[in-house]
């Protein structure tokens, strides 16, 4: 495989509200939503990278003890075609009000279940999502 064909390796956030919703997130300069999160920095283990991502684009602490691996998800990237992206995904609490800061536009709440209201990237809604709602009916 070539570089340029290397997968994105990111790790990815499921945060939930009193009433069912799940944060998603939008990029600046881009249309769909993606789960909270990024790429981790070398040496960096995956959630040190989630706690950090989810410091620096939504000004939120990450509740490390709370986090529940919902898996490991690939799909076709919507911010860079022709690339695939691998994410590590957590169901997760945070401390804080998420606000946009960094390359973040936009925030928003959705419905867990489709349909979302929103223009969903296929990694969180065919993928991440559906995993959440399997990991929150199981208690």
């Amino acid at each position: 495989m070539s570089p340029a064909a290397a997968p994105i390796e990111i790790v990815a956030a499921v945060i939930g509200d009193t009433v069912g919703r799940v944060l998603v997130v939008r990029k600046q300069g881009t249309d769909h939503f993606i789960q909270p999160g990024g790429k981790p920095e070398p040496g960096e283990a995956p959630l040190q990278a989630l706690a950090r991502e989810l410091w620096e684009e939504l000004g939120v602490r990450l509740d490390a003890a709370s986090a529940l691996p919902l898996g490991r998800f690939q799909a076709w990237a919507v911010h860079e075609p022709g690339r695939r992206v691998h994410a590590h995904a957590w169901l997760v609490r945070v401390h804080g009000t998420p606000r946009p800061q960094a390359e973040i536009a936009e925030l928003a709440w959705v419905p867990l279940q489709p349909p979302h209201g929103r223009r969903l990237a296929a990694l969180s809604a065919d993928h991440i999502l559906p995993a959440a709602a399997l990991a929150l009916a199981a208690g």
